[in-house]
């Protein structure tokens, strides 16, 4: 516990620490070595996080035998009717929908247009 505690801290430092200084263009690398005695270790290599575009939904409940799935979205991100949408589970593609209502708040009906949807499937603009 300590020792995570430590890396905490340490990760805290490296990163709060770029925030004060002259602004820069370029992304700065973190740097630093492993301590074997504190199990505490840092990155040395670049990175950059970028958000994530487009709306994303999930699939909250199916109906097989009939093919369609009712969706919920963030509220302000609810797709529009008519529109396509993928089906991803654990990544992969696996099937399409397209939209058809009713919609009521943040959730949606779509109907199963290729492939299949399970309960918790990701739901993404095609």
């Amino acid at each position: 516990m300590r020792s995570l505690l430590h890396l905490i801290i340490c990760l805290g430092l490296i990163i709060g620490g770029g925030c004060g200084g002259k602004k820069s263009s370029q992304t700065p690398a973190l740097t630093g070595s492993a301590d074997i005695s504190t199990n505490a270790f840092s990155v040395d290599s670049k990175f950059t996080v970028l958000p994530e575009e487009g709306m994303k939904g999930k699939v909250v409940w199916l109906n097989a035998s009939l093919r369609f799935v009712v969706l919920t979205f963030p509220l302000g991100q609810v797709p529009t009717l008519d529109q396509r949408l993928s089906v991803y589970r654990n990544g992969s593609r696996v099937g399409e929908l397209k939209v058809t209502g009713p919609q009521r708040d943040e959730n949606t009906v779509a109907d199963i247009v290729s492939g299949e949807a399970q309960k918790d499937d990701d739901v993404r603009e095609k």
